[in-house]
């Protein structure tokens, strides 16, 4: 089993210097290859205290030096924000910046002061992450990008450098909406989704729809899932409780703020609608909050253990992605959290 770490670059609430923030964010991200994850992955995220990392291939080009063996995944390039030619550009460059370490994640966005923010239409966004993501990876393959679509014209134009090898098996989709998993299984894409609800469902209407159009247009079976979880972990049964509640509420909160699940605007946007359905009335907050956290991997070593051990008897086989800095928690918290995490979880998932 892979297990990697997402770097959400979260400043909760503009609490702390930018400066600082980040810096401290440069040291986390170094402490993933030491400690035996498989894969660092980053955000794209403009204009916000939420996730302030508005050029995940950048940061992940200053890892590729600073590293020697990890995957650097890019969770996701948002292809509304991103001209597909010039997305190319970056993966195939971060993969020769890399030696082959890199990995290409795709997503369709979510927030409506970032899509303000480019001055994009969010109901454009589902024809343009098709038209887009089309284009990139058959750019990556051949090494050239060209396209006659409404959105993204492009005469064939070479890429220079050349990839130096193909991304079709390291080549994630973010799926959170039904079209998206649809989109995810047409490309031939791995699954990959956020933690937010029971696995029994998500396994039942979800992956086992991604799983049969999957087949249907490959001819063979999907590969697994990744799923990206909240976690946090305290050797302390109480503490680990209390801190995960704090903490993953805090995240829940801010996702909820970040995206405006509840300003009704979602349940009139093309191809947003099922986010409507998120929204919580103010008097089952707490009660959602509790449910994110359940839902997520906080705890100690042993209970997140069997947690993880529960979702892979539903689901099968998948991989693993943790936010692990976020919310409140302080760089000290953070890194014990994820020191404890690698040391007496991590060996246990790798020899699934």
């Amino acid at each position: 089993m892979e297990v990697g770490i997402l770097q959400a670059f979260q400043n909760h609430l503009g609490q702390r210097d930018d400066t600082d923030h980040f810096q401290d964010e440069l040291r986390f991200g170094e402490l993933a290859e030491p400690l035996g994850f498989d894969t660092l992955w980053c955000a794209e995220h403009h204009f916000a205290d939420y996730s302030a990392i508005p050029d995940n291939a950048q940061h992940l080009a200053y890892m590729a030096a600073r590293t020697e063996r990890i995957k650097l995944g890019t969770a996701a390039f948002i292809l509304p924000w991103n001209h597909p030619l010039r997305v190319v550009e970056k993966i195939v460059m971060l993969d020769h910046q890399s030696n082959g370490r890199a990995v290409l994640g795709l997503g369709r966005g979510l927030s409506r002061k970032e899509f303000r923010g480019f001055g994009i239409d969010m109901n454009e966004t589902r024809e343009r992450f098709d038209e887009a993501s089309r284009m990139i990876i058959e750019g990556t393959e051949k090494g050239f990008v060209e396209g006659g679509g409404p959105y993204y014209p492009q005469a064939r134009t070479e890429v220079r450098p050349r990839p130096r090898g193909s991304f079709r098996d390291r080549f994630y989709s973010i799926g959170m909406s039904p079209e998206s998993v649809d989109q995810a299984a047409r490309l031939g894409a791995r699954l990959a989704a956020f933690s937010q609800m029971e696995w029994e469902p998500w396994a039942e209407h979800v992956l086992s729809r991604y799983r049969k159009l999957y087949k249907e247009n490959w001819g063979k079976d999907a590969p697994p899932p990744l799923t990206v979880d909240v976690m946090f972990c305290d050797p302390d049964e109480a503490s680990a409780e209390t801190g995960s509640l704090q903490f993953i509420s805090e995240y829940y909160r801010s996702v909820m703020a970040h995206y405006e699940i509840d300003k009704g605007h979602l349940a009139t946007t093309k191809g947003y609608e099922s986010y409507a359905v998120q929204a919580q009335p103010a008097t089952q907050a707490s009660e959602a909050e509790r449910s994110y956290a359940g839902v997520n991997i906080g705890g100690t070593p042993e209970s997140i253990l069997e947690s993880l051990r529960r979702r892979r008897e539903t689901l099968g086989e998948f991989e693993l992605g943790v936010i692990a800095k976020y919310g409140s928690m302080t760089l000290a918290q953070a890194e014990s959290s994820l020191r404890l995490f690698a040391s007496e979880v991590l060996p246990e998932l790798h020899s699934w």
